[in-house]
């Protein structure tokens, strides 16, 4: 057990011990006892750091070591696997430090300890405000309403697989990628066959992602159409997250000394939208996320819906369970998605909750572009003092100032294949950005990376 130094209280806001929260003052042996409550129920979050009557008594430790201990110690002693299922946050307040563990529902239940199988002494269910013991009869019930449609179980329709890109990405996050690699990420089903997550996953598969850009307010007329598709869903996601970068064209007015502008849209809160939708999608029916550009908005559907044991008032709080915990292990170890639940949260800090759209088999996000004429008092404009000639940048430059704002360490060559133009191109437009001080590089040209300058200061 883990000696934690404990220093005075704070009372936390608006948090009390129910089905879904448990406060504990150190890390200790029942741990993954909790974890399975809430994995075996709705998801839940433990607070460590935190005592029975919700106030905050802090935490001393070295929380990167700490974290890392935490991490471990579900990984290594719960089963099925729960990787992609659990996320770590360090929280403060007052100055003092404590630790939320945010855990999602889990889809292949009944989890339990590892080593113990499936036992009332080891399977656990959040019960109110306590963990629970499960009996033979839930424990039964549980596992034979696993789903079958899990993309984990599913076999790929084609078992000649390679995943060059994806190890690619990986090392470009400091992962080391070893003989272990596929194993490691759950891409073979019971009898030793690649699953469908790999086929999403791999270099070559027959799923396309469409953009369709629409001339009018419907789908009567047709303007552009995009596939992004048949490679890495990580590649997909990145060329589609391009194309809405690129598409957001930004109002501007220039009143001496000041530069006004205004986005069609927050491209923050629609990369939200998309991972989600490519993230959370039910990819067992083989119907990709759709996404649409009209005249007056920007539409994002994926398919599936909500999960039954979740209303819509929950959904928009944060609460649901990732539907592919495979994929969400991968983008979250991309830095494509941050923390569990935190997504809608920060798109409804952009948008009112009006703009998603339930239906029983799909979900639906539709967001009204800002208008070209600005609204001083309402809109969310940007105000900045002009003190050198703003450059036009080109299509190009723009596309490589975004790939690099989403991953600092692309490649050129990658940079070439997601714009659609040449190396040299590439080449010679980097060179641009680093002269007029857009862009600078940091480190060796294998391990080293881009940042964007910010210019406004």
């Amino acid at each position: 057990m883990i000696n934690l130094d404990i220093i005075g209280g704070v009372k936390m806001i608006d948090a009390i011990e129910d089905s879904r929260t448990e406060f504990k003052i150190k890390l200790v042996d029942d741990l993954e006892e909790s974890v399975i409550a809430f994995l075996n129920k709705d998801g839940g979050s433990v607070y460590i750091g935190v005592d029975d009557n919700g106030n905050i008594v802090g935490l001393k430790n070295n929380m990167d070591l700490f974290q890392r201990k935490i991490k471990d110690k579900v990984i290594s002693n719960i089963e099925p696997s729960v990787l992609g299922l659990f996320d770590l946050e360090v929280l403060t307040k007052d100055d003092k430090k404590y630790l939320k563990i945010t855990i999602a529902k889990g889809y292949e239940t009944p989890y339990h300890i590892k080593g113990m199988g499936m036992t009332p002494d080891s399977c656990f269910i959040r019960v109110g405000s306590s963990n629970e013991k499960m009996d033979e009869h839930l424990i039964n019930k549980m596992f034979r309403e696993r789903t079958k449609n899990s993309l984990k179980n599913i076999i790929s329709p084609r078992q000649d697989l390679t995943f060059t890109d994806l190890k690619i990405y990986y090392a470009e996050k400091g992962f080391e990628v070893g003989d272990n690699f596929e194993r490691q990420l759950g891409f073979f089903t019971r009898d030793g066959k690649y699953n469908y997550v790999a086929y999403l996953l791999a270099d070559n598969n027959r799923v396309s992602i469409k953009v369709a850009k629409y001339v009018g307010e419907d789908v009567d007329e047709i303007e552009e159409y995009y596939e992004f598709g048949d490679c890495s869903l990580v590649k997909a996601t990145y060329r589609v997250l391009e194309k809405f970068r690129t598409e957001n064209k930004v109002y501007a007015k220039i009143t001496y000394p000041e530069r006004i502008e205004q986005p069609m849209y927050d491209y923050n809160a629609v990369r939200e939208v998309i991972i989600n939708a490519i993230v959370h999608n039910d990819w067992s029916n083989e119907y990709p996320p759709k996404f649409e550009f009209f005249s007056d908005r920007l539409e994002v559907s994926s398919f599936g819906g909500i999960q039954s044991e979740f209303t819509e008032e929950e959904f928009l709080e944060g609460y649901s369970a990732p539907k592919n915990p495979e994929l969400m292990r991968v983008f979250h170890d991309l830095e494509l998605v941050e923390h569990l639940g935190t997504g809608i949260r920060r798109i409804l800090k952009k948008y009112d909750k009006s703009i998603y759209h339930f239906f029983p088999h799909f979900i639906r996000v539709s967001i009204k572009y800002n208008q070209n004429e600005f609204d001083y008092e309402n809109s969310n404009k940007k105000i900045e003092k002009i003190s050198y000639p703003d450059i036009v940048l080109t299509r190009v430059q723009e596309g490589i100032i975004g790939l690099i704002e989403d991953r600092p360490s692309i490649t050129q060559e990658e940079m070439s294949n997601l714009l659609g133009v040449t190396s040299r191109t590439i080449r010679n437009h980097i060179k641009f950005l680093l002269e007029n001080n857009y862009i600078k590089r940091v480190g060796a040209d294998k391990n080293g990376k881009w940042i964007v300058i910010d210019r406004k200061n």
